[in-house]
């Protein structure tokens, strides 16, 4: 019988690579947020892929940038600390733009550990094939990676190429998880990161990072019914009504895009009740963010 690899791998890129959508696609399943906003990803979620011969865990990181406040160090302290625990790096950029300073910080960065690291170049549908070897070639000026593998996370091009090369990879190891677990992030959590994600598909550029969502109450009320209440948070009022919409129009939509990706999650058909409160700064009051569950309490 053939051995069983299990490994844990870091996903760790600018914001808006693709991330979000490659761990979708290798999981089966909607965990990871998506938007086309930055900065949308605030926890290492954590997707479990099985498969007969191995099982990897992925921690998606939040991208790369310079904090400016309390969450975005928290995020940045994440993305580092993720680096030090795990057996690959998937460095996972944009192939369809130029690398920026976000990139050579990465780089600048990965140099300095001993895991392995993947160079993944995403969105590939968006490139001409010619375009792509002096690509490559210009990353390799950087630093020497273990494997380069060009993959479209959108399109699916290359992903199951990519898996099989990361498993190469990774040491003999037991499933850490059952077969049918996906995430290590309590429902709760999953179901809130859904919310806010129709909400940044709904609404404009103001209001992405002065979202947040809690989930107050989730009650299974029969076997195929599941209540579940929620409180949006935002920090002004004038974001308060863009969420609200005129006559409640977009918070309805939010919760009727919302409420189709949960019961998709959870198997059973939802009832979802939304409210909006404001609450003034409060991406920069630590108890408030770790009530929302995004600050684990140690350090």
């Amino acid at each position: 019988m053939s051995e069983h690899k299990s490994g844990f791998v870091s996903i760790i890129g600018r914001p808006n690579v693709g991330k979000s959508t490659f761990v979708n696609r290798v999981i089966g399943h909607k965990i990871a947020i998506m938007s086309d906003k930055p900065q949308t990803t605030r926890n290492k979620i954590q997707g479990v892929m099985t498969q007969e011969d191995a099982q990897i865990i992925f921690l998606d990181t939040p991208g790369i940038h310079k904090p400016k406040h309390k969450l975005g160090d928290y995020m940045m302290r994440v993305a580092r600390n993720t680096l030090a625990e795990i057996d690959a790096i998937m460095f996972m950029v944009n192939i369809s733009e130029d690398i920026g300073r976000g990139d050579e910080y990465i780089m600048e960065m990965l140099k300095h550990v001993n895991t392995p690291v993947f160079l993944v170049l995403n969105k590939i549908d968006l490139v001409h094939p010619d375009d792509l070897m002096p690509k490559i070639e210009q990353y390799q000026t950087y630093m020497d990676f273990t494997e380069i593998v060009p993959i479209s996370a959108l399109e699916g091009h290359n992903v199951d190429h990519f898996i099989e090369v990361l498993k190469s990879y990774l040491p003999e190891g037991p499933k850490y998880y059952p077969d049918d677990q996906i995430s290590d992030h309590p429902e709760q959590f999953v179901v809130s990161e859904l919310i806010r994600e129709k909400i940044l598909h709904l609404t404009s550029e103001e209001i992405p990072h002065s979202i947040g969502v809690n989930v107050d109450r989730m009650i299974k009320e029969s076997e195929s019914r599941v209540r579940i209440e929620a409180t949006i948070f935002v920090e002004r009022n004038s974001q308060k009504g863009i969420v609200i919409g005129k006559g409640g129009k977009k918070l309805k939509e939010v919760g009727k895009r919302a409420r189709l990706d949960i019961e998709h999650l959870l198997g059973s058909k939802v009832y979802l009740e939304l409210w909006v409160k404001v609450q003034k700064d409060w991406r920069n009051k630590v108890n408030f963010i770790r009530q929302m569950g995004y600050i684990e309490d140690q350090d």
